[in-house]
């Protein structure tokens, strides 16, 4: 008891209060960004609003232009030009089709069935990038000659009948008419269907799809439940990386297209090149962007995932 009552050893004298130590290099991050935040202020901020002034002047070459904010420029250029936007949409969105239709059973194939063949098949799909986009496109002039070999093809299984119908080739000729276009579009775009695909498949677990193999689901419904909803983030960014690139994209109504398939790119790109309109030239780039930042903020939102790839 006495052990139990005796009063606790006074305690030492509080020192003087330490100050926690500074943390090392809590700068060190925003350092690391600034190199990337610098380029793209340059690169990017910089001219766009470069161009957003020169959407809103008025002048010629000769006399200089002058910011007079004259927004009627893209009630022009947007009513003078509207059938070249719904042109390269339609061309850009059956592209984009026609490259996941492509490009997602190829994607499963070097996921999940290649084996050691995955390394090559990869290989192949990016060979493409080897070469020039501008050689690649001139090679489809060849291929789709009036009197090769898919040309005949096509036209031996009336397939030409077809598309003749709905307008997209001109009897037995398929350059300089759309479905040459969209071929073109399709081709130089796959890879960039096909990547962002693989790299979805590849994440899912084996082991869902024999979950679903053991409560007795058939492939197709494997398929439709398990490996296309958990793929959707590759879906997403497949189709947005071919569809925005391929809807400003004007080599390939240049090459393979004619006066009747003109997409926005070109004449954008006329505008900037011949006609020197600068003014018109960049309020079709800004209602060109504001287009596909609408469609791509709508499509993001109704494909129900923001997880991309």
């Amino acid at each position: 008891m006495s052990t139990l009552t005796e009063a606790p050893p006074p305690l030492a004298p509080a020192g003087p209060e330490k100050k926690p130590p500074r943390r090392r290099g809590r700068f060190t991050p925003y350092w690391l960004l600034l190199p990337g935040l610098l380029w793209l202020i340059v690169f990017f901020a910089l001219p766009m609003i470069y161009q957003a002034s020169t959407s809103v002047q008025e002048g010629s070459l000769e006399a200089g232009y002058k910011v007079t904010w004259h927004f009627a420029t893209y009630w022009d250029a947007l009513s003078e030009y509207w059938p070249q936007f719904l042109r390269s949409g339609l061309y850009a969105g059956a592209a984009t089709v026609l490259c996941l239709l492509l490009g997602y059973p190829l994607a499963y194939l070097i996921a999940f069935r290649a084996g050691r063949w995955r390394n090559l098949i990869m290989v192949l799909v990016i060979a493409p990038f080897f070469t020039s986009f501008l050689i690649r496109t001139l090679a489809w002039k060849t291929i789709l000659a009036d009197n090769g070999p898919v040309v005949h093809t096509l036209h031996s299984l009336h397939i030409l009948d077809l598309t003749s119908w709905i307008g997209w080739t001109a009897g037995d000729r398929v350059l300089a008419t759309p479905l040459a276009v969209v071929c073109g579009l399709t081709y130089n775009f796959l890879p960039f269907m096909i990547l962002p695909l693989y790299t979805s498949l590849e994440r899912i677990d084996g082991r869902l799809h024999e979950a679903a193999g053991d409560l007795y689901a058939r492939p197709w419904t494997t398929f439709r439940k398990v490996t296309f909803p958990l793929s959707m983030p590759g879906v997403v960014s497949g189709t947005l990386l071919t569809f925005i690139p391929a809807a400003g994209d004007y080599v390939n109504a240049e090459l393979l297209g004619s006066t009747e398939t003109r997409m926005i790119g070109n004449v954008i790109q006329t505008q900037f090149l011949r006609i020197l309109d600068y003014p018109a030239a960049a309020a079709l780039s800004f209602i060109l962007m504001a287009a596909i930042l609408a469609m791509v903020t709508l499509y993001i939102r109704r494909s129900g995932t923001e997880d991309l790839v």
